[in-house]
């Protein structure tokens, strides 16, 4: 999705919220953790690792909102405000987040900002939840930190994270093995900077300019000589899959997508955030990783 260049009209409302919003006291003993999740993907890993010992909320929870345009409300700021944990992606992919925890600092809050966790700096690819590696040490921190506000229940969130690896995750693991298995070296295309981060750990050949994906995802004008360079790769037939983000569809993207359909190229999708909205972490990579896998198989059996 597109980098906001504008200035957020609801933003200084949101932080003079924060500003004048107080920390909650300490929970009972025994009530759930009150954890806050800037986006929904994140946040699904964060609820099923808390269980019933955690009170989840995801601010970006609706497919198709833009974390990057996002306004935060003044019930956004309350939820900073009195949050134990919160999750914010970084690698300014939410700086409205960041905005909120400074206009309330809390001492005893814990805050994971995923970039910083898995050593991604300022300016690099914040798709870090495409990541399968980085997905591992989010669930890792996740439940180590957890376990430091609520050491009674440590047992508990330990016990999660096992249900959540063994059998949560099982799929989506087994999936990227067997892609990375089958398919690895295979050239593919990508409409955006997301695909580039996933496309590594399945061992596959991402040949779209880096300059166009970075373009598309930051709502600037592809260059020409790239989008020349994509033409001539989907004639030559020098992709095999074509794989586009459909919550950021523009018209120079579709006009790939028709012409890789025309050429024969299986095309298939991904989203930048939970679709449907309802799904967990797991089901909504596992469908999406198997679409990818049945393009794979379409088009090594031409």
């Amino acid at each position: 999705m597109r980098v906001s260049r504008r200035v957020p009209t609801l933003l200084a409302t949101a932080l003079l919220a924060a500003g004048c919003a107080t920390a909650a006291s300490s929970p009972a003993p025994g009530a759930p953790v009150r954890v806050v999740a800037a986006e929904n993907f994140w946040g699904s890993i964060a609820a099923q690792i808390g269980g019933s010992k955690a009170a989840v909320r995801s601010v970006i929870s609706k497919p198709g909102t833009d974390p990057h345009d996002y306004e935060p409300t003044p019930a956004d700021a309350r939820l900073f405000a009195r949050a134990q944990l919160v999750l914010v992606n970084g690698v300014g992919y939410d700086p409205w987040a960041g905005k909120l925890l400074s206009a309330n600092p809390v001492g005893s809050r814990i805050v994971i900002d995923v970039g910083e966790l898995v050593g991604v700096e300022a300016g690099g690819n914040p798709h870090r939840w495409y990541d399968p590696a980085d997905v591992d040490k989010v669930v890792a921190t996740v439940t180590a930190d957890l376990e430091k506000l609520a050491p009674a229940d440590s047992s508990y969130f330990s016990a999660q994270r096992e249900q959540l690896e063994s059998r949560g995750l099982a799929d989506y693991h087994r999936l990227i093995a067997d892609i990375k298995t089958k398919y690895a070296g295979t050239p593919v295309g990508a409409s955006e900077s997301i695909f580039a981060v996933l496309a590594p750990s399945l061992g596959l050949r991402l040949e779209t300019p880096r300059r166009f994906l970075t373009a598309v995802s930051e709502g600037s004008e592809p260059s020409a000589a790239d989008k020349l360079t994509i033409d001539r790769q989907i004639r030559a037939g020098a992709i095999k899959v074509y794989v586009y983000n459909t919550q950021n569809t523009t018209p120079d993207v579709q006009a790939q997508i028709d012409a890789a359909r025309a050429a024969g190229i299986p095309v298939t999708t991904i989203t930048e955030t939970l679709t449907p909205a309802t799904a967990s972490f797991q089901q909504w990579q596992v469908r999406q990783l198997s679409q990818l896998a049945a393009a794979l198989a379409t088009a090594a059996a031409r």
